[in-house]
């Protein structure tokens, strides 16, 4: 209880809740447990808190959360949408989760799942998506462990298999919705993405660029660069880094390529700043004519050591630019 107190008020301005009502709710919301009502009809669980809670004349929304911090219990069962209910059932779920991974009693194996893992990780992923919240989950998560009383000894590692397993049944949710699993594979692929709401609008921008034809096309031209760059860096034992020179450009097609990287990377970057992806793949589908171009003129594994490695790591601009917005490798097709 302490936990989940503490945890609800942490959560509640995040959420835009009232922490007093949160930090109210969550100290009242398993009370009803202990009642001969619940024990006689454990289905009555939270309801019962809820009547409790008005009869003695606690605040209606505390009152709602009681009831409603064990939602949703299945996938046909609606989520709760009142602020303090929402703080106190990401609360109840996260410790549940953060509890189970300290423990290492997680990851529930085929359709067995004990403990009800897997439905408070869609739980909390239906809350933020279904409520439109801004929450950085990985922070969330290690609030939350920190709370327990059995401390592991890499928290950081913790926060980041649970983040995966978020990411697995984030995965199963949107798949349900008609997403394709590779492309939430491509925006997870990036480093800090915790943000459910932003990835889901990071995956839809994804998905409707791919579908275009500067983005299949991109995506080909990607591709390509990617393979030419794995089999030279297997022949050559060491990957491709550092900046081409401008200097050793002797077609005007890898001049325009390079320019067109600088800025498609730049703007793309802004784009994604302000949170606008469709903005950001609008600003890397102007890359597909030059890199088009740039295969169709250049020579890349040129005589001259220099030469060949100068549009090596060309190619390697292309990679890096479009990872602004996601992991083009993970993507199929």
């Amino acid at each position: 209880m302490q936990r989940l107190i503490a945890l609800s008020a942490e959560l509640a301005p995040l959420v835009g809740a009232d922490d007093a009502r949160a930090r109210r709710a969550a100290e009242l919301a398993k009370a009803d447990l202990v009642s001969q009502m619940v024990y006689e009809f454990p289905e009555l669980q939270g309801l019962m808190g809820r009547y409790y809670a008005l009869a003695q004349g606690e605040d209606a929304s505390v009152a709602a959360a009681i009831e409603e911090h064990y939602k949703p219990q299945g996938p046909t069962d609606s989520v709760p949408s009142d602020p303090v209910a929402i703080a106190v059932a990401l609360a109840e779920k996260l410790d549940l989760l953060a509890g189970f991974w300290a423990i290492d009693e997680k990851k529930p194996t085929g359709s067995k799942d004990p403990y009800a893992l897997r439905r408070a990780a869609l739980g909390v992923i239906r809350i933020v998506l279904e409520n439109n919240l801004r929450l950085g989950l990985g922070e969330a998560i290690l609030s939350a462990s920190n709370r327990l009383s059995v401390k592991t000894e890499d928290p950081t590692a913790l926060v980041a298999d649970l983040l995966t397993f978020f990411a697995d049944r984030l995965k199963v949710h949107l798949k349900d919705e008609g997403a394709r699993h590779d492309l939430i594979d491509a925006v997870f692929a990036l480093d800090g993405q915790d943000d459910l709401l932003m990835v889901v609008r990071r995956v839809e921008a994804l998905g409707a660029f791919i579908s275009s034809d500067d983005g299949a096309n991109l995506l080909a031209g990607y591709k390509r660069a990617v393979n030419i760059l794995k089999a030279e860096e297997k022949k050559d034992g060491e990957p491709v880094t550092g900046r081409p020179h401008a200097d050793h450009f002797l077609e005007q097609a890898e001049i325009d390529l390079a320019a067109a990287i600088d800025t498609a990377r730049a703007e793309a970057a802004r784009a994604v700043e302000a949170e606008d992806f469709e903005g950001a793949m609008e600003a890397l589908s102007r890359l597909r004519a030059p890199v088009d171009r740039f295969f169709e003129e250049i020579l890349v594994n040129a005589d001259d050591p220099a030469l060949r490695m100068n549009r090596l790591r060309l190619l390697d601009e292309i990679r890096d630019a479009t990872h602004v917005v996601a992991d083009f490798s993970k993507v199929a097709g």
